[in-house]
């Protein structure tokens, strides 16, 4: 009787458990389609470190070239999110709509429907565009006919090259992943196709801020520059990757219903939106700055994104989405495949990204010079800069106020002339400097007492800076637009220096 309950409670075991894996993949199209992959042969196989077996269409000297390390899917996927970070995803995969039609219907389209843009000419470098370099030839020819009609908003076109519909997936999803950008380009696709799986007609689809185009890529960038405007002046790619990093969790908050989530622009400008739109958003503002950062889809609990950022010829994951909690933290900030093994898992084409096989930390969380955000900067002049503890003090006994004043200025490492006592003084000399350095991305700085330190923020918060100084440049410039990011330094002795990341069109 026993030897019949423990193969009953076997059976029963084992049919929970697999009940258990139907409901995860119903619930994650990336996760079965990757076990699909294991299963019956079509994903990508590793021998000696290096990728076999890899779909049609792929390039694989790209893959296994140039000396870069192959990604080692993990044995089993995540089974859950930590709690700190559980429900913080919804990112989806791209949507295919496929309609089979018959050969006449196909002749009918053939004669019809034209290729639109073709993209012919473009190019994109793979060490920003990984996705462009994972394709072989032919489907890189589609690549760009998608790219340039998906900026044209072009709907219906016929392939420029013979394609089938998993070929089709794949092209569509690297164009997807690569081109943040096209933040108006929806995540799904339709395809008319013959029997034999051949694609005659491809249909793309554009969100809702294809409706006035124009006015939303002015508020993608006047919000981007935001952030890009105080990195832009920073002295090494580490640096400018953790300002972006701690910018984008200050612009953006995580929420499940906000509009366009899966685009950077519900990060940038809505400053709502889930793990997929803090993933493209970061992914812009490294690829503005200079810094190769890629757009990494996979598994963590439930379908999700991050990122893959490459500094000093290695490469780190890095998931903000994770990182803005309450407390914010860096401990998914720069880290290893190994130390993403148990709670990421790539899938798609993300596993044919490089591997990560260092892990840096955070530089911001050991105190050394990289922590810029929390030594420097206002990342937001609408929230107040709070400063701990009080203006460094000095030995005063004995000294007249004009011999305590010289001492401050020493410690400052500053001379007389160079502070602005008034806010008078300081908008004059800002509307000087504003004019010397001219329109675009620039910098100018200046020096003031602490004690001037909350008019001039008030200012910036009331907005009376711009008619402080602001307006009267712009008239000279002959321009319209200004975008400004505070940086505040102590100096010592009582005095701050006023940094002012500004950018004028």
């Amino acid at each position: 009787m026993k030897v019949f309950k423990i193969i009953f409670y076997t059976l029963m075991g084992l049919l929970m458990a697999g009940c258990a894996g139907v409901l995860v993949c119903a619930f994650s199209p990336s996760l079965t389609e990757e076990i699909a992959g294991r299963l019956y042969g079509t994903g990508p196989k590793m021998e000696g470190g290096l990728y076999t077996d890899v779909e049609p269409g792929i390039n694989i000297e790209w893959v296994n070239g140039a000396g870069r390390v192959s990604y080692e899917i993990p044995g089993n996927p995540p089974d859950k999110a930590p709690e700190s970070v559980s429900g913080r995803a919804d990112y989806e995969p791209v949507k295919e709509e496929a309609e089979q039609i018959p050969q006449e219907e196909a002749d009918n389209l053939t004669a019809t429907v034209p290729v639109g843009n073709t993209g012919e000419g473009l190019q994109f470098d793979s060490e920003f565009y990984p996705y462009y370099a994972m394709l072989n030839s032919d489907m890189q020819k589609l690549y760009c006919q998608i790219y340039a009609n998906a900026q044209s908003l072009t709907g219906a076109f016929a392939p420029v090259v013979p394609v089938n519909l998993s070929q089709m997936k794949r092209v569509y999803e690297a164009v997807y992943n690569d081109h943040p950008e096209l933040f108006w380009l929806d995540g799904g696709y339709s395809c008319k196709h013959l029997q034999d799986g051949s694609c005659v007609e491809i249909t793309l689809k554009y969100n809702s801020a294809a409706s006035n185009l124009e006015a939303a890529k002015q508020d993608f960038q006047v919000y981007s520059l935001r952030i890009l405007s105080g990195a832009a002046g920073l002295g090494t790619n580490a640096e400018k990757e953790q300002y972006a990093h701690d910018g984008l969790m200050l612009a953006a908050e995580y929420d499940a219903s906000s509009p366009l989530g899966q685009s950077a622009y519900s990060a940038l400008v809505h400053g709502k939106t889930v793990c997929a739109g803090y993933a493209r958003a970061y992914q812009y503002l490294l690829q503005q700055l200079g810094i190769p950062c890629y757009y990494c889809t996979g598994y963590a609990g439930e379908d999700h994104a991050w990122n893959i950022v490459k500094l000093d010829g290695d490469y780190y994951n890095v998931d903000v989405t994770w990182d803005d909690t309450d407390p914010a933290t860096y401990d998914y900030f720069n880290k290893s495949d190994a130390a993403y093994a148990s709670t990421h898992m790539r899938t798609g084409l993300s596993v044919y990204l490089p591997a990560c096989v260092e892990d840096t930390g955070s530089s911001a969380e050991e105190g050394t010079e990289g922590s810029r955000v929390q030594d420097l900067i206002n990342p937001n002049p609408i929230v107040p800069v709070e400063w701990e503890g009080n203006p460094d003090s000095n030995n005063d006994m004995g000294l007249t106020a004009e011999e305590k004043k010289q001492q401050n200025l020493e410690i400052a490492g500053i001379t007389e002339d160079e502070v602005r006592e008034t806010m008078e003084e300081y908008y004059k000399d800002c509307l000087k400097l504003l004019k010397e350095v001219g329109k675009g991305d620039k910098q100018y700085a200046n020096v003031i007492p602490e004690s001037l330190w909350n008019s001039v923020e008030q200012a910036y918060v009331s907005g009376a800076y711009r008619k402080g100084y602001v307006d009267e440049a712009l008239e000279e410039f002959e321009l319209e637009n200004f975008v400004i990011r505070l940086q505040v330094e102590r100096l010592g002795g009582g005095y701050y220096r006023v940094y002012h990341n500004v950018y004028t069109y």
